[in-house]
């Protein structure tokens, strides 16, 4: 994507009601004003708050709060210029459940309260294979507990991925921590069975996968 184009997406962003963009500091500073209110002040009820961490070009936040418009949804990511069309997609076609915050995932026990959310989707993070890169791992120790802070008791944690490698260093982790596994399945498109919102909602990465074959691995879990 051009630098041009890049700029365009930012401006844009700017001007839509469902995306957000504290900076560091403002969160950090823990006086960020949607902290314990998002329900109230952004969606204007008191249904279920569920996140998309790493979220993209926002299809699968989208997507869910199609399917579920008795649920709030909010995408996290870092790069506002993907997720622009995710949040231009809920603009465009008025649904109102759904919204995107830029800021970084290590940083979102400073985004939202102790117990403020319901459920996390992680979808097709990079799986950080490297030594070096395991304090980026998405479902790391580090960061289920950040998870944790956020996630009301009994809270749903979702991991959909076509690495092979996360799926397994994930399941070893959740039963190395006594973490209760509700749902696990290696390749959902292939097995009978599959939770629909897993199947049905396809982000433009994954549909490439499947037209290679590659496997799509499901996780439903919790941690508290």
């Amino acid at each position: 994507m051009g630098s041009k184009n890049k700029l365009k997406r930012f401006k844009e962003n700017e001007t839509f009601d469902n995306v957000f963009q504290p900076s560091r500091e403002e969160l950090i500073d823990g006086a960020y004003k949607l902290k314990g209110k998002w329900r109230k002040e952004v969606f204007k009820n008191e249904n279920p708050l569920v996140l998309e961490l790493g979220c993209g070009k926002g299809e699968y936040t989208v997507g869910l709060a199609k399917r579920y418009p008795n649920k709030n949804f909010v995408g996290v990511d870092i790069k506002g210029a993907r997720f622009w069309r995710g949040a231009k997609t809920a603009v465009e076609e008025s649904i109102g459940n759904a919204a995107f915050i830029r800021t970084q995932i290590e940083l979102i026990e400073y985004v939202f309260e102790e117990n403020e959310v319901d459920e996390i989707w992680i979808t097709f993070p990079d799986p950080q294979i490297k030594y070096k890169r395991t304090k980026h791992r998405l479902t790391n120790l580090q960061f289920l507990e950040r998870y944790k802070k956020v996630l009301k008791p009994n809270g749903l944690m979702h991991l959909k991925t076509d690495s092979e490698f996360m799926h397994g260093y994930t399941l070893g982790l959740l039963h190395g921590l006594g973490c209760e596994v509700l749902y696990a399945n290696h390749n959902v498109y292939k097995l009978e069975g599959s939770p629909e919102e897993v199947t049905q909602i396809q982000t433009f990465y994954e549909r490439q996968y499947l037209e290679k074959d590659k496997a799509i691995t499901y996780i439903r879990f919790k941690i508290s």
